[in-house]
């Protein structure tokens, strides 16, 4: 039998570079190895968009349309939506009993989305227990790996944690996921820091050529080097840092070129923001011909919802057997 597999994302807008990169490849080359479940993560979404949520369907409908767009395939995964599983809210409660205020607050991403956005945006109960719906996510469908980028390693932990937490405490219900890494870097944004939307230092897979010209174009490269004739620190490059992507054997040459100064920063930049608009060509192709399917978005939700819900009830229905809470057939019958 194949291992199961999750992940998600939020529907807070349309993926850009860092997810193609991130994860996203990874979760479609899992396709074909791996029993997968992907879901949109709806709620997680809330945690920091909680005051306006008008977009909330559309960005759902327009991020399961770039993933299909990627290569994601409803035949050989099941995508479904995290508010659509009816289990998750009830399960998020009995973890989080037994988790501890420090365990949320030691998470690095929390502390750095307080220093990056509006703490009162951030500063809530939503944002600081996510990493426990995320837990919730993972272990209700019992997910035994999850492909995940460096940055998010320390949810993951944490989601092994508690899955320890409560085996040790009640009784084994819960495996302990392992993480699948992606195999490329850390994608940098156009300002050095990570990719992300809520920095607006995004490449998005739908920018045409032309945007993704002037977005590259304005990447940070290396500070110390203000004339042509200087010599680079290609390690301190953000251009240089997507190299090993899109040219992975022309690394050593590029950067011995920009220490002798003999090629320029802005010759990186027209080769790269060339590479990334090739590379994302069939990917709008494809974007183009599945807007023109309305209703394929909510067949393919309603789908995985109803090969999602049985098994959430299900575990569930173990949970609370182990915590000896309620009726422990609640959800399904074991």
């Amino acid at each position: 039998m194949k291992n199961r597999v999750v992940s998600g994302y939020r529907p807070s807008g349309r993926l850009h570079l860092g997810h193609y990169h991130g994860n996203l490849k990874n979760m479609i080359r899992l396709q074909d190895e791996r029993d997968c479940y992907f879901f949109v993560a709806d709620w997680h979404a809330l945690t920091t968009e909680y005051r306006d949520t008008s977009m909330l369907g559309t960005w759902t409908e327009e991020m399961v349309l770039d993933w299909l767009a990627a290569g994601m395939d409803p035949d050989r995964c099941t995508i479904y939506r995290q508010s659509d599983i009816r289990g998750i809210p009830e399960l998020v409660l009995y973890l989080g009993m037994i988790v501890t205020l420090g365990e949320l607050e030691r998470n690095p991403t929390y502390k750095e989305q307080l220093r990056e956005l509006d703490s009162r945006v951030v500063n809530t109960y939503g944002f600081l227990g996510y990493p426990v719906l995320m837990a919730t996510d993972i272990l209700a469908v019992d997910a035994e790996l999850v492909p995940v980028g460096e940055d998010q390693l320390p949810h993951l932990e944490l989601t092994r944690e508690i899955a320890r937490s409560f085996n040790s405490l009640y009784e084994p219900v819960f495996p302990e996921p392992q993480p699948v890494l992606s195999r490329a870097p850390k994608i940098p944004g156009t300002d050095g820091r990570k990719m992300s939307k809520s920095y607006n230092n995004y490449i998005g897979l739908e920018d045409s050529a032309e945007v993704i010209g002037k977005k590259v174009r304005k990447m940070i490269t290396d500070p110390a080097r203000k004339r042509r004739d200087d010599k680079g620190h290609p390690e301190v490059c953000t251009v240089f840092s997507l190299y090993p992507i899109y040219f992975p054997d022309d690394v050593e040459r590029v950067a011995a070129e920009c220490k002798d100064a003999l090629i320029g920063c802005t010759d990186c930049k027209d080769r790269i923001a060339q590479a990334i608009a090739c590379d994302l060509a069939p990917f709008r192709k494809r974007r183009s011909e599945l807007v023109e399917k309305p209703d394929v978005v909510r067949e393919i939700l309603a789908r995985g919802a109803n090969v999602v819900n049985p098994i959430v009830d299900e575990s569930l229905a173990r949970a609370k057997r182990a915590m000896k809470i309620g009726n422990p057939h609640f959800g399904g019958d074991l």
